[in-house]
């Protein structure tokens, strides 16, 4: 059984930054794409950036200010959030994919975190 724990979300103003971080247990972690969404109340849960074989895939509306990484030896993924809008409030979700390609379809995931919100502040 595969487990994400994400950390690091919070309150911040518009216009700064926050890491989130996803760290994975499993022995596997580095033959899978990680992925991050997001959701904000009343809307649908929307892909946000992927890592795969070294590719990053990002949604147009973080692209040049979000930036997706992982350390293998950690298990560790992480999604630094730069330049934050209020529009990015959400709660932001880490998914392994269930291959080694990343794709922003959510059914593309199979193990997903629980979840932590980051609320940003005009």
């Amino acid at each position: 059984q595969v487990q994400l724990v994400e950390s690091g979300g919070g309150l911040v103003q518009a216009g700064g930054s926050l890491r989130l971080s996803c760290e994975a247990s499993g022995r596997t972690f580095s033959r899978y794409a990680m992925g991050w969404f997001r959701q904000a109340p009343g809307t649908e849960r929307d892909f946000v950036a992927a890592w795969s074989n070294s590719n990053t895939h990002y949604a147009d509306s973080v692209k040049g200010r979000f930036t997706i990484s992982r350390d293998n030896t950690k298990n560790t993924v992480y999604l630094q959030m730069n330049s934050l809008k209020p529009e990015d409030t959400a709660v932001y979700y880490c998914a392994r994919g269930t291959t080694a390609w990343s794709s922003v379809h959510e059914y593309e995931y199979d193990y997903w975190g629980q979840g932590t919100q980051v609320t940003v502040s005009s």
